[in-house]
């Protein structure tokens, strides 16, 4: 079992890094699910001459996609992607020894472990439909929605709004972990099924042959931490569950929040020193 990565600092501002000027790669270009007078004016702008200062403010308020933090060596569509740069569906990307991101598109939020290989799939630049985990780790947050999923080699992962942790273990047969850290969520491997409603992270493995005839085994939450997912969630204007509630759990994998409320664990009540018996008092005959 690795050891579990250090968190990623949380960053001291959000800035909008949209480059407009980045190729797409063969994807249909963003201009045409803008605004028609945003579109209108980013058209005469490129045709006048270089980009003016109002341009890179107008894109950057159109477009929900930004990278929030790099580290070492990551790869969009096999081009090294810079803090200027962007994350669209449609986008293959990679991360090397030591390397991780985090970014968001459109109402959902990444953070990439480092080793890990993923796809992010949709109908338009800023609409995710398909996380497709190839090797690695990465930790999501996702605004409510249909149709949404989180596929790996053995799991896939129906989101309908929620914060998940995925891990696939290439050296182990591509058996993946999942973690429901907070929402509903309807899995399947290999054929079986569940529904996961989670308040505090609620972890499977799911194995790539059946163990004593299951595919999907509880398991404990690892290798994330609650920081990493409320941090993603603020990057997409949420809080989680235990934000939201006051109560976090233990993270043995089941999914609940403690019954005692507050972050803490409940106190223990210290007995008060015995008091000394009184005087007798004696009446007179």
């Amino acid at each position: 079992m690795k050891n579990a990565p250090h968190p990623l600092a949380r960053p001291a501002g959000l800035p909008s890094t949209t480059d407009p000027a980045a190729p797409r790669h063969g994807r249909a270009p963003l201009l045409p699910y803008l605004p028609t007078n945003l579109r209108r004016r980013l058209l005469q702008a490129a045709l006048a001459g270089p980009a003016l200062p109002w341009w890179h403010g107008a894109w950057a308020q159109a477009s929900a996609s930004r990278v929030v933090e790099l580290r070492g060596d990551v790869r969009r569509n096999g081009q090294a992607l810079t803090a200027q740069g962007s994350v669209a569906a449609g986008d293959r990307i990679e991360t090397g020894p030591g390397a991780s991101a985090m970014f968001t598109v459109g109402d959902s939020a990444y953070l990439v472990r480092e080793n890990t290989r993923l796809e992010l799939q949709g109908e338009t630049p800023l609409s995710v439909r398909v996380l497709r985990l190839l090797s690695g780790a990465v930790a999501s947050v996702w605004s409510k929605g249909a149709d949404r999923q989180l596929v790996t080699p053995t799991l896939t992962a129906g989101i309908r709004g929620t914060g998940v942790y995925a891990e696939v273990w290439t050296q182990q047969d591509f058996r993946s972990y999942f973690c429901n850290c907070y929402g509903s969520v309807d899995l399947n491997a290999g054929g079986e099924q569940l529904r996961s409603e989670s308040e505090y992270h609620q972890s499977f493995w799911a194995e790539a042959h059946p163990k004593e005839g299951r595919r999907l085994i509880p398991a404990e939450a690892i290798n994330h931490t609650d920081e990493e997912m409320e941090m993603l969630a603020a990057l997409v204007q949420q809080r989680t569950a235990w934000q939201v509630t006051g109560r976090k759990g233990s993270r043995d994998g089941s999914g609940k929040q403690s019954p005692y409320g507050g972050y803490r664990t409940p106190q223990t009540r210290t007995p008060t020193a015995p008091q000394p018996a009184p005087e007798p008092h004696y009446s007179p005959n």
